[in-house]
């Protein structure tokens, strides 16, 4: 993908973020703030996360064949430990992503890698004039594969991300780390798997359609980005189910093989929120 387009894409995201902090949410239907905080606390404390999505693929740059292409999913859902009683009306939360690359193509169809992705966190939703324009979160999280030897990945960090939301239809986002790299096997993993990232999601006027881009930047000062696209379709209108396209290129797609690039394009099903997801 070209450089310049990625940079580009990357700036204005971080440019629309800190204009949002300040100044967003005309769109928004105006309540005052212990409103939204009670509206929210009012939501299920169990629900999804990241995406769960189920797709299949293989690689966009060679002939896919049983060895290159594969099945990956996701599943992710998180738990509130508190309603908005904490300082500053912010909420404690754990968290639970699992993504697994699994080679269905292969004779005994072989999981290549799982990685397991536990966290806590601190949430406060970001009310400004009486208007919810986004959240900003820290958390603490662990990241491996759960496998021994020199198969073995894992690394930590300590993260703070930001949301804001332009209107009902757009919300731009950013996250950077500090990565506490416990693993042996992966003392480089930053150069591969990024020290922060920024991204969009896009959620169409009739909520049939969302589309969301993620870039990664990898540790350097090259435009050296991973980047995750992906579009949906919604399969009916008041179901959270959507068809999926899921496109993945650079390093870091899973920890096994953190340090290897891949350009891949998936379809399948998606699941997410009525709203935005987390990222």
């Amino acid at each position: 993908m070209n450089r310049t387009i990625l940079f580009w894409l990357f700036a204005c995201t971080i440019s629309a973020l800190s204009a949002q902090i300040t100044n967003i949410g005309k769109q928004q239907e105006t309540f005052d703030v212990d409103s939204i905080v009670n509206d929210f606390d009012n939501h299920p404390f169990f629900g999804t996360y990241k995406d769960i999505y189920f797709t299949v693929g293989g690689p966009v740059n060679q002939k896919p064949n049983e060895f290159n292409s594969d099945v990956k999913f996701q599943i992710s859902f998180r738990q509130r430990l508190t309603k908005s009683i904490l300082p500053f009306h912010s909420h404690l939360f754990l968290s639970y992503t699992q993504k697994a690359m699994w080679n269905v193509f292969e004779e005994s169809m072989p999981f290549h890698d799982l990685n397991f992705n536990p966290g806590i966190g601190l949430q406060k939703l970001i009310i400004i004039k009486d208007k919810l324009v986004g959240t900003a979160t820290v958390m603490l999280e662990h990241e491996s594969n759960g496998r021994d030897g020199e198969a073995s990945r894992s690394w930590n960090k300590v993260s703070l991300s930001a949301s804001a939301i332009i209107d009902p239809q757009l919300m731009v986002h950013a996250k950077a780390w500090i990565p506490i790299v416990d693993g042996q096997n992966n003392k480089d993993i930053l150069r591969y798997s990024g020290i922060f990232q920024s991204g969009l999601q896009f959620l169409s006027s009739n909520k049939r359609w969302v589309a969301d881009i993620t870039l990664v930047k990898r540790k350097g000062w090259k435009l050296n980005f991973n980047t995750t696209i992906n579009v949906g379709f919604r399969i009916r209108k008041k179901d959270n189910q959507f068809i999926m396209l899921h496109f993945y290129d650079g390093y870091g797609e899973n920890l096994l093989d953190y340090n290897k690039y891949h350009c891949r394009l998936r379809v399948g099903l998606l699941i997410r929120p009525t709203f935005f997801s987390e990222f």
